[in-house]
């Protein structure tokens, strides 16, 4: 059975052409490959076929034919914190994708979360193997408003990750992201402090040290913090400014702190070539330490309509190390 799949235009996003934004937004196809899709009539835009080189405006819904091969299977147990009229606050596990793509349609959190509550607007989007608080909103109205406060930088989201390395007292990164020209991989992208020669984004990141030390996890880490690949690993509390697609990853990989178990910006993004192939060997599993990118959202706060400050926090996942989850 042929599946279709709805993703709504945000302001964000506002003046991307069609094809531009497939090929950011949906990294599985080149753009080559979506304007294919577009030529034969699989994406529809507000319900009519479209042009590649159409200019998007917000609140437009772009729809597809994702097709119908099995879908991978995934950890569906993800937490309500907080559920009310307007908003549900949820824990997402790692390896459960937000959004239908590539080969998860039903195998998605907002999939998950319209059979059961109805129609929902995922707010705060995670990568599918990142971890921890997810907003959803319930109602268009809420969804307008917390739109509005984030454009106007009033969501604070704080990240943890687990890093590879002696992090410092504390670090900035403030520059730019572009696509990395000297990566196989179409979608990684470089965190630079001088602005690069090619289409780009300003960000910025400020990171403090949490914790390095001892831990009794055993496994893939040793009893004094260090990973299997050998090295320490350092706690990091990361607070960004902005909220560009990787920021956090490509910035820690260029301050030269890889996340542990990070396939793309980890230590050898040839481990994420083999797992796209399904080909990961007992030396990449090894390496990574972890099934899946060790980067948390732990913390979230914003202000709904009545004007009340919400807040509110998750631990990172069980299988971190535990010198990891007791500092978080």
């Amino acid at each position: 059975m042929a599946r279709k799949a709805e993703a709504r235009i945000e302001s964000s996003d506002e003046g991307r052409r069609l094809v531009d934004w497939l090929e950011r937004r949906f990294t599985y196809l080149d753009a080559a490959g979506w304007e294919r899709a577009i030529e034969a009539g699989r994406l529809l835009v507000d319900g009519e076929r479209s042009e590649a080189g159409r200019v998007l405006r917000t609140g437009e819904i772009v729809s597809f034919d994702t097709g119908d091969e099995p879908e991978p299977e995934v950890d569906s147990r993800y937490e309500v914190l907080h559920a009310d009229q307007d908003f549900l606050v949820l824990d997402k596990p790692p390896l459960l994708p937000c959004h239908p793509g590539g080969r998860f349609f039903d195998n998605s959190l907002s999939r998950l979360l319209a059979g059961r509550y109805g129609w929902v607007h995922i707010a705060t989007r995670l990568d599918r193997e990142t971890s921890g608080l997810v907003l959803a909103c319930r109602t268009r109205v809420a969804a307008a408003h917390i739109q509005a406060e984030s454009d106007a930088g009033r969501m604070r989201k704080t990240y943890y990750a687990l890093v590879h390395g002696e992090f410092p007292s504390s670090a900035r990164a403030e520059g730019f992201l572009s696509r990395d020209l000297e990566s196989l991989v179409r979608k990684k992208r470089r965190f630079t402090e001088e602005r690069p020669d090619q289409p780009c984004e300003s960000c910025a990141t400020n990171f403090a040290l949490v914790h390095r030390g001892a831990n009794a996890a055993g496994g893939a880490f040793a009893a004094d913090g260090a990973s299997a690949a050998g090295g320490v690993l350092s706690l990091v509390r990361c607070l960004p400014e902005t909220g560009r697609s990787h920021q956090i990853r490509a910035s820690l990989l260029a301050l030269g702190f890889p996340i542990l178990g990070d396939k793309l910006y980890g230590t050898d993004e040839g481990a994420f070539l083999r797992f796209c192939e399904g080909g990961l060997t007992a030396e990449d599993e090894a390496r990574l330490g972890l099934p899946f990118q060790a980067l948390h959202c732990g913390e979230l706060s914003f202000v709904d309509r009545e004007g009340r400050s919400r807040r509110y926090s998750a631990p990172p996942p069980s299988a971190w190390p535990a010198f990891a989850r007791a500092r978080a």
